[in-house]
């Protein structure tokens, strides 16, 4: 038996032994049915001359009829012996098809399957080279990128960007206290608190160690970007937990402003890089650039 699904297949492919097959039908067809005319039309005149009083019926007669309408009968057994032998033929060959096509099937579904992790690998691979393995967060390549594309929409509608530099406070003190783990919670901690402080537009970095860059789209006024910074610290500087014990880790923040204080991107990260040391003169401040104490 061929299955519901080879049967599907059957009727969408048609092979010429099947075409064959289909024509020679057709033709037996016609053939029983002129037969079945004859035997008819014969019924009926045996039917009328005895209807009419007829007493005998030629043997002869009967027995011509007869042989004729046997030769036709067997002539359409030989046909219909041709039909099933083209038919059995084009079953075969369309069974084989089927085989293909479900080999065809399979090996699409593998082919696809392993499109799908080759685009998986190089969306991992475009992700890793795109950011910081420690924390997840974008990497300084990404980070420059956006922070040019924040600068080219500031130039045509007229904003403010703003770019912090954050160091994290004695961070060495909690790698040398607690170890290197402590030193690995409190960066992904941190990486958690300034996403969290972030708006959709903007973009966190950490530059390398224990150093941190923030992009502040259409940041406003000193006053408004100084806010966000003073939030910022206070986020940072809550207390975390690490294996049984509270840390606390607390930033400095450097700012530089565009058009300001730079009109580039390594400009602006350079002078929120001077601000950020000044800031380190105390714990948790925020400092703005100034270029008269800075340069």
């Amino acid at each position: 038996m061929i299955s519901d699904e080879s049967d599907t297949a059957l009727s969408a492919v048609r092979t010429p032994a099947l075409e064959l097959a289909l024509e020679q039908s057709h033709e037996v067809k016609a053939k029983v049915e002129e037969i079945a005319d004859t035997l008819a039309d014969t019924n009926r005149g045996v039917e009328e001359k005895i209807a009419a009083g007829a007493t005998t019926i030629s043997a002869r007669s009967a027995l011509k009829d007869n042989q004729a309408h046997e030769a036709k009968v067997v002539e359409c057994a030989a046909d219909l012996s041709d039909v099933t032998e083209t038919l059995a033929h084009g079953i075969s060959d369309l069974r084989e098809t089927v085989d293909q096509l479900t080999q065809a099937q399979a090996a699409l579904v593998t082919t696809q399957a392993a499109l799908a992790a080759a685009h998986a690998a190089v969306d991992d691979a475009e992700h890793r080279a795109l950011h910081d393995d420690a924390t997840g967060l974008p990497n300084r390549t990404l980070f420059d990128d956006r922070a040019a594309h924040a600068i080219a929409l500031a130039e045509r509608h007229g904003w403010s960007v703003a770019i912090m530099f954050i160091d994290l406070d004695d961070f060495k003190a909690i790698n040398d206290t607690h170890g290197h783990g402590a030193g690995d919670a409190a960066l992904n901690a941190v990486a958690e608190r300034l996403t969290e402080c972030s708006r959709e537009q903007d973009s966190v970095c950490r530059a390398g160690g224990d150093e941190f860059l923030f992009l502040l789209v259409d940041a406003g006024d000193d006053a408004q970007i100084t806010r966000v910074a003073r939030r910022i610290v206070a986020c940072v500087s809550a207390p975390f937990d690490h294996a049984n014990t509270q840390l606390r880790i607390v930033p400095s923040i450097g700012v530089a402003v565009y058009p300001r204080d730079g009109v580039t991107v390594s400009e602006l990260v350079a002078n929120a890089d001077s601000a950020m040391y000044r800031a380190k003169s105390g714990e948790g401040n925020v400092e703005m650039f100034s270029a008269p104490l800075d340069r």
